[in-house]
């Protein structure tokens, strides 16, 4: 391998590197107005042309057009040529997720302030794993989760991190949970002793609807997913407080420990809020950890119409939440609320180069000690910044709004003849319907509604989510985007049932 050398004339040398950085200098202060202005311009022309939520193309086209892209480049290139190209192969084919026909996943359009904010995170490159790598960020995060301490009725004692998301929290959740119970119950320190000998005796208790992340938490922790022990669901798809407790009574009959019970405020699906007051009662008398995966209706802080829903919240000993759902913040934003924070401890280490014993007695928050990530980006600016700019009543506005368009749009499907609904009375903003016409054989439905949804997606006229309820094809309308109207959903339901009585004459003539 050649050795590097350094260039004889360092200053020289260094001034060619001085275009590719931002920094007091003026290559860098010109070189980055220059990129912000093509990439301003470039953003703007390519929202102003989109007339549909996606391009049409299939997953084989577009693989086809990535083939052909170069990964590197040797000597560089312009910044605008490479601009073209990323317009032409990657933002075309891209799920424009501001459109008010995007409505599939839990995927909202994000607001204008948190993406000045994501350029002012980039710019600093902060990470949140010590006080000195990020100074006044540190304080920031601690004032944002003290807020949502206060939002959520928490204790004065109760803390938090920003997360990735779900996933991480409700990770950690569990993992708070384990430890917490396994030292108090068998006096056993997992961190330096590893996993108890009860270890196949743990259980978690959660719903048949819950996330799947408390199975996938359960195989990370060591667990194995057969300690989930899932209950089942009323009509309404919220936990069956019946069934939980003859699943817990068998549980310690078999001379098992349940140690855990995951609520969910919000399934993915439904929206389906679990009775959160009796089972953080149910979990009290039972001493088990209650943790409340509220990642999509946590933003229920926020509502002055549902807000009621997060009743029984307050007593859960952790709680995941998202903010790159119903806060419209860019992925990935979340946190993770803790009741107690001496609980941290389970997770806490110590490494002499970033946060050392003495950090902590001089009262130095090197945040690290708080969560299962090391270098973290500055989240908490994002949410900060569109609460400041954009405030709370509007906020509040735009989340009851997507509510009531939910509510209207389920009462629309139930006057309509060939379409029925899952869910008549929407808990939060998501409504499942089927096309389900007596015209067509019944055992062609599922497959028809799976032809519906990928034809809207093909088209490009409408993204629209499926799923399965009771082993039937289902559509799913997940209304975030506050920008979406009634006609918007009439207009989509109506080309649903065009293309659903096209799909039974297809079938016809075929036969």
């Amino acid at each position: 391998m050649k050795r590097f050398e350094v260039k004889d004339d360092a200053e020289a040398y260094k001034q060619s590197f001085d275009h590719l950085f931002l920094h007091s200098g003026q290559e860098g202060i010109k070189a980055f107005e220059e990129m912000m202005e093509n990439l301003t311009n470039e953003l703007i022309d390519f929202h102003m042309q989109q007339t549909q939520p996606y391009s049409g193309k299939s997953p084989a086209e577009i693989e086809r057009e990535m083939i052909r892209l170069k990964p590197a480049s040797e000597q560089g290139e312009s910044f605008s040529c490479y601009l073209k190209e990323l317009e032409e192969t990657v933002l075309k084919n891209s799920l424009h997720v501001t459109h008010h026909k995007a409505i599939g996943h839990l995927h909202c359009p994000p607001l204008l302030p948190t993406l000045a904010a994501e350029l002012i995170i980039a710019a600093f490159n902060q990470s949140m794993d010590s006080w000195d790598q990020s100074p006044s960020a540190s304080f920031v995060e601690e004032k944002m989760i003290q807020w949502l301490i206060q939002q959520f009725n928490l204790k004065k004692e109760s803390s938090g991190t920003f997360s990735s998301g779900g996933t991480q929290s409700n990770y950690m959740g569990l993992l708070l949970a384990r430890d917490y119970y396994c030292d108090k119950k068998f006096g056993h320190n997992v961190q330096k002793k590893g996993l108890p000998p009860q270890l196949n005796k743990l259980k978690i208790l959660c719903s048949e609807e819950a996330h799947f992340t408390v199975i996938k938490s359960a195989s990370q922790l060591g667990l194995g997913e057969e300690a989930v022990v899932k209950v089942k669901t009323d009509q309404d798809h919220k936990l069956c407080l019946q069934d939980i407790e003859e699943k817990y009574n068998q549980l310690r009959k078999n001379g098992e420990f349940p140690f855990a019970l995951v609520a969910t405020c919000g399934t993915t699906d439904f929206g389906s809020i679990d009775p959160l007051e009796d089972l953080a009662a149910f979990t009290k008398e039972n001493d088990l950890w209650y943790h409340v995966d509220a990642a999509f209706g946590g933003a229920l802080i926020l509502s002055g119409s549902h807000y009621e829903k997060l009743n029984g919240i307050e007593r859960a000993d952790s709680i995941a939440v998202d903010f790159h759902k119903l806060f419209y913040q860019p992925i990935s934003c979340g946190a993770f609320l803790l009741k107690d924070e001496k609980n941290f401890k389970y997770l806490n280490h110590h490494a002499d180069y970033l946060n050392p014993k003495e950090d902590d007695e001089e009262g130095i928050p090197n945040l690290v000690n708080k969560t299962i990530s090391t270098s973290r980006r500055f989240d908490a600016l994002k949410l900060w910044t569109s609460l400041r700019v954009v405030g709370t009543n509007k906020f509040r506005e735009m989340i009851d709004h997507t509510f009531a368009i939910a509510q209207q749009t389920a009462d629309v499907i139930d006057e309509m003849d060939d379409i029925e609904a899952g869910n008549r009375y929407p808990e939060l903003n998501t409504v499942l319907f089927r096309f389900n016409s007596k015209e067509g054989p019944a055992a062609d439905l599922d497959e028809i509604n799976k032809q519906i949804q990928q034809h809207l997606l093909y088209k490009g006229t409408a993204f629209v989510a499926k799923t399965k309820v009771n082993k039937e094809v289902y559509l799913k309308f997940t209304i975030l985007n506050p920008r979406t109207d009634l006609s918007d959903v009439k207009s989509i339901l109506s080309e649903v049932w065009q293309l659903g009585m096209k799909e039974i004459e297809n079938r016809r003539v075929t036969i």
